[in-house]
């Protein structure tokens, strides 16, 4: 009986420590968009600015924003945007899309590219935090 109540007290430690981190990554996502800001908009009521709008970027194939002009590179590079392909992204954006109107130095940080891909895949297609 001290067996199977260690164990649960186990698993439920774990489910609370993992759960804590996410939090903690997508608080620090939240502030790593900060460099984000300037182009791009989240959230319910986002608009379009200088870059597309994020909500539902999981997911989503690249080049598809109703009313955003994107550059033909975006438009034809194939990509459906999800955690793999945003983090090689976001370390370099013109090397991952020749010719994308994209300007920005990139993040080469990991766990900052990795806390901002939480923050970022949180919001569904509405802008609402999932």
């Amino acid at each position: 009986m001290k067996i199977s109540t260690l164990s649960a007290l186990v698993v439920v430690t774990s489910l609370a420590a993992s759960s804590g981190a996410l939090a903690q990554d997508v608080a620090a996502g939240k502030t790593s968009f900060n460099k984000c800001l300037a182009c791009h908009a989240i959230g319910e009521g986002a608009k379009n600015k200088v870059g597309p709008v994020l909500n539902g970027l999981d997911g989503r194939k690249s080049g598809t924003i109703e009313g955003y002009s994107y550059s033909e590179a975006n438009k034809n590079s194939g990509i459906t945007w999800g955690k793999d392909v945003f983090l090689e992204y976001i370390k370099d954006p013109r090397a991952k899309i020749p010719g994308t109107k994209m300007i920005f130095a990139g993040i080469k940080n990991e766990k900052e590219a990795n806390d901002l891909w939480a923050y970022i895949s949180s919001f569904d297609k509405d802008g609402k935090q999932k």
